[in-house]
């Protein structure tokens, strides 16, 4: 707290402080100049596996899922209108065996989703192995150096390619790790069985002592990490009443294989959107008080003449996802408004607690506000 002083952009009003600390945007800070390590216990993983393992993988996901072993493939969940049911990660860890990692206040509504297209003749099985196994993730400038002062594996950006897995030992601990990330930083996600957690922090933990590493917690990992790197959360932005298009999430090409909401989806990728999913800045905190306020999220977004704004579906705009992006010194919000509003630089007003707070338009889309190009998370 010290160090960073004001950076942590300290907030005095007691209703938006209560689930908040400062030493939240404090870790963020030091995990972009340094590293951070996380507890990510709560995830949720089943493996789905046999001969037609593959084809209920490529049944579930929006994404190609007919990857070499050892790819990892972050992916959209549809459900049969083309809005989303999930946004998870799938692992192939072999040609016939593939892990599913997933949030876990979700995570068995996701295994009941990939349960339902399992095929009847049992050529494909799903095991939930949530209560089996724990998370960790290391994440900041000096990720690598301090991994690969635990393991004998090369972790070289050459070696562990971005969007990879690989088994690797750690202090004598066999350990899944997936290079991958939510916070916009180099880093790993470790996964071990329970029992092995305790000694991967140790290790991990004892290395990362000469590399200032600190411990940062979920504020970090999925507020300011994510909302600084423009990512979307499954609930707040990804739900079943906006498409993937209006997301920002669609890639160039779309797989032949088919797919629960394929047909919704060819037919959003054909026409204009209707909204789309913007990233803005608060410009001004200052309440009535002179006190500064921090939004929270659901609050209205209205024109500069304070009218309410819907778009050509009847769909109000609201704030989807607040909080800081300590790296910037700013506060962000994200929101769907109409397509011909959706321009990088308009201006609206926020509605907070009965008062009006002037924000504008940063990003359009899925580019992200830190480091867009992303070269911290592919160094």
């Amino acid at each position: 707290m010290t160090k960073f002083g004001d950076k942590v952009m300290p907030r005095t009003a007691e209703w938006e402080s209560r689930w908040w600390s400062p030493i939240i945007n404090a870790e963020h800070l030091q995990m972009r100049e340094t590293a951070g390590i996380v507890d990510l216990t709560a995830f949720a993983y089943f493996d789905i596996t046999g001969p037609s393992a593959l084809a209920v993988v490529q049944k579930a996901a929006l994404r190609q899922m007919d990857v070499a072993v050892g790819r990892v493939v972050y992916t959209p969940v549809l459900g049969p209108n083309g809005g989303f049911k999930s946004d998870l990660t799938i692992m192939r860890l072999g040609d016939s065996h593939f892990r599913v990692v997933t949030g876990g206040a979700h995570g068995m509504a996701d295994k009941k989703w990939f349960a339902d297209l399992l095929p009847t003749d049992g050529s494909a099985t799903i095991k939930d192995i949530t209560s089996n196994y724990t998370t960790l993730g290391v994440w900041g400038p000096n990720a690598r150096k301090i991994v690969q002062e635990v393991t004998s594996a090369d972790m070289s950006n050459e070696a562990f390619k971005f969007s990879t897995c690989k088994e690797i030992d750690i202090k004598g601990v066999k350990v899944l790790a997936s290079r991958i990330s939510y916070v916009g930083d180099l880093g790993w996600e470790f996964y071990v069985p329970m029992a092995d957690g305790p000694a991967l922090w140790d290790a991990l933990w004892e290395a990362g002592k000469n590399h200032g590493m600190i411990a940062v917690g979920i504020g970090v990992y999925g507020t300011t990490g994510r909302l600084e790197k423009c990512y979307r959360a499954y609930g707040p932005e990804l739900e079943t009443e906006y498409t993937v298009v209006e997301a920002g999430m669609q890639s160039p090409k779309l797989k032949e294989a088919d797919f629960v909401g394929k047909e919704a989806h060819v037919k959003h990728r054909s026409e204009k959107p209707v909204a789309m999913l913007c990233t803005l800045f608060v410009d001004d905190h200052k309440s009535s008080t002179g006190e500064k306020r921090y939004m929270m999220g659901s609050e209205p977004i209205l024109t500069l003449d304070k009218k309410p704004i819907t778009d050509a579906h009847g769909r109000r705009s609201y704030v989807t996802s607040a909080g800081s992006a300590p790296s910037l010194g700013k506060h962000i919000l994200m929101s769907y408004l109409p397509t011909e509003l959706a321009v990088a630089g308009n201006k609206f007003i926020v509605e907070y607690l009965g008062e009006h707070y002037p924000c504008s338009i940063a990003e359009v889309g899925a580019t992200s506000v830190f480091d867009p190009s992303n070269e911290r998370i592919l160094s």
